[in-house]
């Protein structure tokens, strides 16, 4: 199955940045449950491409932005969180885009 994720990361990280700003929880929670449904499938990509270092990466992210059993960091530490890792996601954009 060919899957352009280009989109979705994009789409993510605005999402992880978003969250910087004080948002309603609700936002939060769709948020994770967002991360956790981009991140499976870019795990599923990984091991399709037998890239076993960006599926452990992307099956990590899952589990730990899966809404289900909450990892309670504090907002300042998730912030960061967000900010690494949307930031990673951007710069996965261009390195995917080097790489071919």
């Amino acid at each position: 199955m060919k899957i352009n994720t280009r989109y979705i990361k994009i789409l993510l990280s605005i999402l992880l940045f978003l969250c910087l700003l004080d948002m309603p929880y609700g936002f939060y929670q769709f948020v994770r449950f967002s991360a956790l449904i981009v991140f499976v499938i870019l795990a599923y990509k990984a091991n399709e491409e037998k890239n076993t270092v960006l599926f452990f990466i992307y099956g990590s992210l899952a589990l730990l932005f899966q809404p289900f059993i909450k990892i309670a960091l504090g907002k300042g530490i998730w912030n960061i969180i967000d900010v690494i890792v949307g930031v990673g996601l951007l710069a996965s954009l261009y390195y995917k885009k080097e790489r071919k």
